[in-house]
């Protein structure tokens, strides 16, 4: 019978560490709700939107990009007439990264 408990309580408090532990095991994410891919911009301007969690950096083409606490980032940018390719790379504390990219076409 001891054993029996032993066993259940050290199973909790495994199944209890994984669970606090898992969002620093699985990395970052992103998830882009602005721009849509491929579609068409024909102001040429973008209101760039999305979401971040986990994420020590967000990098949107080389450049910084900020996010808040909740991880959730806006910015609105100007691009020239054709096809741009906006490549976001959000990067964890432990050098971890996922990356996200999307092309929009300015008429």
């Amino acid at each position: 019978m001891t054993r029996y408990l032993i066993a259940l309580v050290l199973s909790i408090l495994i199944g209890y560490g994984l669970a606090e532990a898992w969002p620093l095991l699985i990395g970052p994410s992103l998830s882009i709700v602005s721009p849509i891919d491929n579609a068409p911009y024909p102001s040429g301007i973008v209101n760039v939107q999305g979401k971040t969690a986990r994420a020590a950096a967000l990098i949107l083409n080389g450049v910084s990009i900020p996010h808040d606490q909740n991880g959730a980032f806006s910015s609105t940018l100007t691009f020239p007439l054709g096809g741009s390719i906006l490549t976001f790379v959000a990067t964890d504390r432990f050098g971890r990264s996922v990356t996200a990219a999307r092309s929009i076409f300015v008429p």
